[in-house]
């Protein structure tokens, strides 16, 4: 199959049967081949020297996120601290990319940040399930943006979407994405539910021509979440998708992915699936609750040479 031009693109979305087609008309993935690869590229060390870069590096593209029924200000509040400084004792330490809360939460986050630089994103759109109308989805949005999100979290509808009503899914991200104003939009596809790498494919491309600047792997909530082979599908989506228009766009991959050697692989992933241009908290970030912990004491164990208890680092 040759390439779509940007004109096809613009093309593909004019109805529903076009949209079908485009997606449906896309190449297949090579199941044994991309779960080689992910496996393959998931054996490659880096240099020590380059080690401590690579750290600081996946702290940047954190989103350290609390997505829970019990959530309190008091807790963003202490999420907020460390999402500034994540290492008091290390002030060269990168702020992480985001804090990602529910929208009601969105106004303590946004004080809790301050002008450190820290993003706020929050879900929206009925998260996790996306089981609701698109009136209470708009509401949803508006909400969080209303209170400072700079960063949307929507989830798609799954049902839809399996049930190949793919105009439906697509005419929702762009009302959301318009919802949105200033702030970024990712759009979760939650592959766990998707069954195929295929339909991750389908799915990824289908967000990216309804305008998200993000395409995520999940909600967190859903297992499995986030898998190697499953981001390199959708790392191959934003590259194509940047040859054929010039535009770059995001991946978060989320849940799961708890270690520093979990970070890397990811890491390793972005450079050589997309390109040393993703390697950005732009276009890159982690879903993670759990992980910047483990990223900080292993850069301690860089510095000091000795591994570091978690206690300094714990934030639950």
């Amino acid at each position: 199959m040759s390439a779509p031009s940007t004109t096809e693109l613009s093309e593909v979305t004019r109805d529903d049967a076009s949209l079908r087609r485009f997606l449906h008309g896309l190449p297949g993935v090579d199941q044994v081949g991309v779960e080689q690869r992910a496996a393959t590229l998931g054996t490659r060390s880096i240099k020590k020297a380059s080690k401590l870069q690579a750290i600081d590096t996946a702290i940047s593209m954190v989103d350290l996120t609390t997505l829970e029924g019990a959530d309190t200000p008091g807790k963003v509040r202490t999420l907020t601290a460390k999402a500034r400084r994540p290492d008091p004792e290390y002030a060269e330490v990168p702020h992480v990319g985001a804090v990602c809360v529910y929208p009601d939460l969105v106004a303590t986050a946004v004080a809790g940040v301050g002008d450190s630089g820290v993003g706020v994103a929050s879900v929206a759109t009925a998260f996790p399930s996306g089981r609701s109308n698109l009136a209470v989805k708009l509401a949803d949005t508006e909400l969080a943006v209303e209170a400072g999100a700079t960063e949307i979290d929507m989830v798609i509808d799954r049902g839809a979407f399996l049930s190949g009503r793919y105009g439906q899914v697509y005419e929702e991200i762009v009302a959301v994405k318009a919802a949105c104003g200033d702030a970024h939009l990712k759009v979760i596809l939650e592959t766990g539910e998707l069954s195929t790498y295929d339909n991750v494919r389908r799915a990824s491309w289908l967000a990216l021509l309804a305008g998200g600047d993000f395409i995520k792997t999940s909600t967190g909530k859903v297992s499995p979440a986030a898998t190697l082979p499953v981001t390199h599908v959708m790392l191959q989506a934003v590259r194509d998708w940047r040859d054929r228009t010039g535009e770059l766009r995001g991946v978060k991959p989320a849940g799961g992915i708890r270690t520093t050697k979990d970070a890397i692989r990811y890491l390793v992933a972005v450079h050589e699936v997309a390109g040393p241009e993703w390697l950005t908290p732009k276009l890159f970030r982690f879903g993670a609750s759990s992980l910047l912990n483990d990223l900080l004491m292993q850069r301690r164990t860089q510095l000091e040479g000795h591994y570091s208890g978690p206690d300094y680092v714990t934030v639950d």
